[in-house]
């Protein structure tokens, strides 16, 4: 007897008896197997481990409990394992895999101790569940959270949209959790309460209608007001935020909520319960925070494609209208024009003459007016930026709208410091009209228009994407909002709410190129334009403008008379629409100027080359098929340096063009034009002659 042997029987116990309830009570599943791979003992754990009951795994060959993708090669493994046994390790080279009797698979380690020397014909194999080791567990636990995240990101590099990812969101994360429910929340647009995109798990159905309300009393809530994940382990003892009853009841015990942010706003939560106490752990809020992010790209890159194609959609609409505008110039400068010589032929006529006259140029002036607005959609008008003082503009403008809107509407303006924007004082003035007509028209019974300037140190981040050139980040803004109590829009509505020629105004109440104009002036500026706005919440337009450091001193007033031309100025003017050279030549001519026309460069060309002297050349830029006008004054300066130069179209990107390319000494002029304005141009440009 040895000594182990005599310690039990001192202890009056027997061996046999120990040794029988160490089998039982071991942790690892113990399967005793004979030569022909046929169990012929078992132990609770194994019973445990593998889904079968003793009965069942007695007399069971154990190459059943192997993958059927690798039983043969186990067969073998064991036939030649039996040839030479020995105490080892199985799966050195692999990962072990045994088959539960539900099919399910289960990562194990093996080892292997054959008895053949202690007389019996068997081996002993303990199996161990490889998950129950802590780090192996969390392990598996973090590989099972990638593996999800990798088929989520697969979806939504693969989705078009992200309401096909938002669906697949929640049904992924019940799956990685294995159990529980899960639910994406976006926040509406008033922040004051959110909506279900998606939802998945079956303790949906026990817990009624989610919450929904953005108040911090809520889990989400709580979320949106302190900006990151909270969870919670034990639901029933919560005291940070209200757990709805219905959660109770149903057993719920733990829950997550992990923020969603698009370029640093916050915009909807997703959430996770569960019936398991102390679920959710710092992995879990890894893969829901990773899971998160994959939303937010998500919704960025639906927001970012649909500003691309607004974008693209406006400047094709932009290059249309501009063309548009073009030929309705050229239009009404021949209209225009003889309107104001019928009137000087007219000056002694009957009055309803001269009353037929007045409309009709009034009318060629509205028409004009709708022409600017076109061209300022379509970023094609000419700008005159100079230093604007804010505070001086803001109030002449709310004095004349006190003075012109209804009485009912009461003004306000906030013009803290003294901003400065570089900008085209009269357009900038124009465009913050327009937004106070359209106000007006949102306030039928009266309401509050209010004005206010913000400087920034930067476009916000999520604008810059909206400039037309490149901005520096360091570039200073001026916001200017125009905000009123009316009616606000829905949705729909502000996402055309740029279009020319849409509105929502009735027949004959407006033309929808008030906010195209604000939108293309804004463009054209360098800066940006913004739409906040919600049915019966009111509406606010911001326009983002580059601010200027100091007003430039203002240049000393000349008190002297008005200047004039001089008698018998010699003018050579080219231009290949006849009504118009019909309509210059008579305003030329009224001017006391002397005037020759050519239909093109190449007939001008002679004619600069000849004994005529000529004070000026005044050439359309656009002259049919032949040379342009740029090319022909570019010329005739070569020829004739002292002759000055008036550039003139009615299509105001070859103005922009010529303006970036052209001499300071030229000066353009855009049509339609009247004889004062075509006047003021020729003094300006003899002026830059001398």
């Amino acid at each position: 007897m040895d000594e182990r042997a005599s310690g039990l029987a001192a202890a009056g116990i027997d061996e046999a008896t120990v040794f029988r309830s160490l089998h039982a009570a071991y942790p690892d599943a113990l399967l005793i197997v004979d030569g022909s791979g046929a169990i012929v003992l078992t132990n609770q754990a194994a019973e445990n481990l593998l889904g079968y009951t003793s009965f069942e795994l007695v007399g069971m060959n154990v190459d059943l409990l192997v993958p059927d993708a690798i039983r043969a090669r186990h067969a073998a493994y064991r036939g030649a394992y039996a040839q030479s046994p020995r105490p080892r390790p199985m799966g050195a080279q692999m990962d072990l895999v045994a088959k539960r009797k539900d099919g399910s698979e289960v990562m194990v380690e093996i080892a292997l101790s054959p008895l053949k020397t202690h007389g019996l014909p068997l081996v002993v194999a303990a199996i161990r569940d490889v998950g129950t080791y802590p780090r192996v567990r969390q392990a598996l636990l973090r590989a099972r959270y990638a593996q999800m995240l990798a088929d989520i990101g697969v979806d939504a590099v693969d989705a078009r949209d992200s309401q096909a990812l938002f669906e697949r969101a929640p049904h992924g994360v019940v799956e990685a959790l294995q159990g529980g429910a899960a639910l994406v929340l976006l926040l509406n647009a008033d922040r004051q309460n959110f909506r279900v995109a998606s939802s998945a798990g079956s303790l949906l159905k026990t817990i009624g209608p989610p919450q929904t309300s953005a108040d911090v009393s809520t889990l989400a809530g709580y979320v949106l007001a302190h900006r990151k994940a909270a969870f919670s382990d034990d639901l029933a003892s919560e005291h940070r935020f209200a757990v709805p009853p219905a959660y109770l009841a149903a057993g719920i015990q733990s829950a997550l909520a992990v923020p969603i942010f698009d370029r640093g706003l916050q915009t909807g939560v997703v959430l996770a319960l569960s019936d398991v106490a102390r679920r959710f752990g710092d992995d879990e809020v890894r893969f829901m925070q990773s899971l998160s992010n994959m939303l937010a790209s998500s919704l960025q890159r639906d927001q970012s494609e649909e500003a691309l194609n607004h974008a693209l959609r406006l400047e094709s609409v932009g290059q249309l209208t501009g063309g548009i505008a073009h030929d309705f110039n050229n239009l009404l400068t021949v209209i225009q024009g003889n309107l104001q010589v019928l009137a000087d032929m007219s000056a002694h006529a009957d009055e309803q003459s001269q009353d037929l006259l007045a409309a009709a140029t009034r009318a060629s002036k509205r028409a004009a007016e709708l022409t600017g607005k076109l061209l300022a959609f379509s970023r094609r008008q000419v700008l005159n930026p100079s230093q604007v003082d804010m505070t001086a503009l803001l109030a002449s403008l709310s004095n004349m709208l006190s003075r012109t809107l209804d009485q009912r509407i009461s003004i306000a303006t906030s013009v803290p410091g003294e901003p400065v924007v570089q900008a085209d004082a009269g357009q900038l003035e124009s465009a913050l009209l327009n937004i106070a007509i359209n106000a007006r028209d949102a306030m039928p019974d009266g309401g509050a228009l209010s004005f206010n300037c913000e400087s920034l140190p930067a476009l916000p981040e999520g604008l810059r994407a909206d400039l037309d050139t490149d901005a520096a980040a360091d570039v200073p803004f001026v916001a200017i909002t125009v905000t009123d109590s009316g009616t606000g829009m829905p949705e729909a509505v502000k996402e055309r709410a740029f279009e020319p020629f849409f509105t929502t105004k009735g027949a004959g109440r407006g033309t929808g190129l008030g906010l195209s104009a604000v939108y293309g002036f804004a463009k054209q500026s360098k800066g940006a334009v913004r739409i906040t706005s919600a049915p019966g919440k009111g509406t606010s337009v911001t326009l983002y403008i580059p601010g200027a450091a100091r007003l430039a001193p203002a240049p000393a007033e000349d008190g002297g008379a008005e200047e004039s031309l001089p008698p018998g100025l010699s003018v050579l003017m080219v231009e290949d629409d006849p009504d118009i050279r019909i309509v210059a030549s008579k305003f030329l001519e009224a001017l006391r100027c002397r005037v020759h026309t050519c239909v093109n460069a190449e007939e001008a060309l002679p004619v600069l080359g000849g004994a005529a002297a000529f004070d000026v050349l005044l050439t359309d830029i656009s002259l049919g098929a032949g040379m342009r006008g740029t090319e022909l004054a570019a010329r005739a300066q070569a020829q004739r340096p002292q002759m000055a130069v008036l550039l003139m179209s009615g299509f105001s990107a070859e103005l922009l063009d010529a303006d970036s390319t052209s001499p300071p000494s030229w000066e353009l002029l855009r049509k339609p034009y009247s004889r004062e304005e075509l006047k003021a141009a020729l003094i300006r440009v003899l002026a830059n002659r001398a």
